[in-house]
Formats: structure tokens, C-alpha cells, sequence
């Protein structure tokens, strides 16, 4: 009787424990984690573009200088913003560093719009393939913040939903802040490219 009643007990125990959301909370960190590092990589992948894509442009439009200064002083700021791949549990350091990335992308539509009134610019080889390496990072930076936020989002969830916000509380996670920005529709957006007609 005392070995049933220590095997029934081993087996409720184990039953709790698999349905309590620890495995499920450290595996759902870990996919932020990963989701996170990606918008890093693909935000230091269009901050690696810029200034290539200013260098070109500098060359066909050198009266453009406050643009050009604009852009160059944005990919600066963005540097100095200290983010680093646990940052996203820090709702200021995500304020910080979203701001950064708003300021150059405002810059660089600038810029677009700057080029249209060049057009020995805009056939230029090299200013079409940066070009089209900027749109496809673009589009790869948003791919890379939806899946983010979407990791957050579940993660979330799971925190607080019982009972795996019973386990939560017991380890200590707390709710992550999502990556937004001030204007999230015109930063999601990739650039209009047009390299004439």
C-alpha cells in the first residue's frame, strides 16, 4: 500500500510539474531571445547600407549637404544607442533604441526623395543596387520585428495565464515590453524605390 500510495504521488507530482509552464516559459524566452537578435542583425544590416548609400549620393548631389549631414548624424545615433541582445527586457533601452531607428528611417526617406530630383543619380549601377539592398532590408527588418513582437506576445500570454502564471511568479518572469515606435506605420514601411522611367 505505501509503495502504490509513493508511486501515485511520483506520478501526480510529475503531472503538475509538466502541466505548470516552466518548459513552455523558458522555451517561449528563448524564441524572443532568437526573434530579438534577428531585428538586431537586421537593423545593423541597414546601418551597414548608409553610409555606402551616402558616399553614392554625395557624389551626384553635393548641394544636398544638410541631407546627406541628416542621414550620416541619424546612422550616428543609432550606434550610440547601448543595445545589446538582453535589452528587450528593458522598455526604456526599447524606447531608446526605437526612436534611434525612427530618426534614420525618416533620414533615409529623405534621401529617397533628394535622389528623385537626380536622375543621372537614379541610373546610376551602384545607387540601384544599394537601393535595392535598403528596400530588401526594409522588408526584412519588418519580417524580423513581427515575428518579434509575436514572440513576445506569446511569451505574455503564457505569463499570465493560469496556471502557468502560478510558475511565473515562482521563477520571477515578469512581461516583456514589445518593440513599438512612435510611428509604427510609416517605420514598417519599406521605402518607395522608383528608378525611373
Amino acid at each position: 500500500m505505501k509503495k502504490l500510495l509513493m508511486i501515485f504521488s511520483l506520478l501526480a507530482a510529475t503531472t503538475l510539474l509538466g502541466g505548470c509552464g516552466y518548459n513552455t516559459l523558458q522555451s517561449q524566452d528563448e524564441q524572443v531571445k532568437s526573434t530579438w537578435a534577428e531585428v538586431l542583425n537586421q537593423y545593423q544590416r541597414r546601418a551597414d547600407l548608409v553610409p555606402n548609400l551616402v558616399n553614392t549620393v554625395k557624389g551626384y548631389a553635393q548641394h544636398e549637404e544638410s541631407v546627406l549631414t541628416e542621414v550620416t548624424n541619424a546612422r550616428a545615433k543609432v550606434g550610440q544607442v547601448n543595445i545589446s541582445n538582453d535589452s528587450y527586457n528593458n522598455a526604456d533601452q526599447l524606447k531608446q533604441f526605437a526612436a534611434a531607428q525612427g530618426q534614420l528611417s525618416s533620414a533615409l526617406s529623405r534621401l529617397l526623395v533628394v535622389s528623385e530630383n537626380y536622375p543621372q543619380l537614379k541610373a546610376d549601377g551602384l545607387f540601384q543596387t544599394l537601393m535595392a539592398q535598403l528596400e530588401g532590408t526594409e522588408n526584412r527588418i519588418t519580417v524580423a520585428r513581427n515575428r518579434y513582437i509575436q514572440a513576445v506576445q506569446d511569451y505574455n500570454t503564457t505569463v499570465r495565464s493560469f496556471p502557468s502564471n502560478l510558475t511565473a511568479k515562482f521563477t520571477g518572469a515578469q512581461v516583456k515590453p514589445s518593440f513599438t515606435v512612435e510611428d509604427e506605420k510609416a517605420i514598417s514601411k519599406a521605402p518607395t524605390v522608383d528608378f525611373g522611367k
